[in-house]
């Protein structure tokens, strides 16, 4: 996520160079061709340029208002942890009771850990890499990686669970397919075992059982923002529509700027190359900036700063657990916050 106020042109247009290279290569070869060697049927009416230029409008268009939904309900995914997150920290304060003091501090601890558990491993779910994201496939994104670093990628999680759950079980949940899933379900194991105790009232029990499928509810609709990918036939003719318009705009402002060379000039023809590069650019960065919209999870600049979230969550319920040795927050680089 970016948290500046825009991105600087200094970071923008080498993101987007190679659109820019592309458009002149498009618009100096037909310039040459009819300049030098009077190929004068390259020129084309403009009308046939501006029908496609009307359908790629509104293709991309539909596009970029997707996939900014798509990132916009993963931001509402993730703002409905932090609340469900806190909530059950409470609940577990103030429902859960052991033999003593120590012994709820003790428990206390223990199921919150648990959480904090949870929320590493969704997060590194979330971060995996598919094979329709664009982070590491297109070669502008990886270039963009020297401007920030993605913490799920730097370390990894059997690590990161360590100081969270216990050895024993720690192992057991590397060992399963979907750990988010499978810690959760821990959870509901212990709180069926204090019910049982009598350390959890039924009536509490069932409010805590409820905040768990809340977070089972929200883990759920991260994995289908992360493992359906935007539609690959919107993407496609998405792409294809924008290729074609670029490959016929220098061809439209050949034939529009041909008609006043008798009374401006034969050389006035090549103001067709920068306003072919200033036109094609705008639909290609359109197409790119929708591109790196798709994926919300997937380590690109403009994701949601989910390891941010997640540590800003553990911070609250450390000082809900009365610590005051609290990690520090995320803080951003470039004014990329992950």
């Amino acid at each position: 996520m970016n948290t500046s106020s825009h991105y600087k042109l200094v970071h923008f247009i080498p993101w987007t160079r190679r659109k820019i290279y592309k458009m002149l290569l498009l618009s100096i070869i037909p310039t040459a061709l009819f300049y030098f060697l009077g190929w004068t049927w390259l020129a084309i009416p403009w009308v046939p340029v501006a029908l496609i230029g009307t359908a790629t409008a509104f293709i991309s268009g539909f596009k970029n208002t997707q996939t900014y939904n798509r990132t916009w309900e993963a931001r509402q995914v993730y703002g409905a942890i932090i609340n469900c997150s806190r909530s059950f920290g409470i609940m577990v304060k103030d429902f859960v009771r052991a033999a003593d003091t120590h012994q709820d501090a003790l428990l206390h601890k223990e199921i919150i850990y648990r959480h904090f558990a949870w929320l590493t491993a969704l997060r590194f779910q979330l971060r995996e890499v598919k094979s329709w994201e664009n982070v590491k496939t297109k070669s502008y994104n990886k270039e963009y990686l020297k401007y920030y670093k993605v913490p799920e990628w730097e370390t990894n999680m059997a690590d990161e669970l360590k100081p969270f759950l216990y050895e024993e079980e720690r192992t057991y949940i590397l060992s399963t397919k979907n750990r988010a899933t499978q810690i959760i379900a821990r959870q509901s194991l212990q709180l069926k075992k204090l019910n049982l105790s009598g350390s959890i009232t039924d009536y509490n029990y069932v409010a805590l059982q409820n905040q768990l499928k809340d977070l089972y509810d929200q883990q759920g609709k991260c994995e289908r923002i992360k493992n359906f990918p935007y539609p690959r036939q919107f993407s496609s003719i998405n792409l294809y529509f924008t290729n074609a318009l670029c490959l016929l705009i220098p061809l439209g402002f050949i034939g529009e700027l041909s008609k006043y060379t008798e009374k401006l000039g034969e050389h006035f023809i090549w103001l067709s190359i920068p306003l072919s590069v200033l036109v094609g650019w705008i639909f290609l960065v359109l197409e790119q900036i929708g591109e790196s919209t798709e994926n919300p999870f997937e380590g690109n600049a403009n994701d949601i700063s989910i390891t941010q979230i997640s540590r800003n969550i553990e911070i609250d319920l450390r000082e809900m657990l009365g610590e005051t040795d609290l990690p520090p927050a995320i803080q951003a680089q470039n004014n990329i916050l992950m």
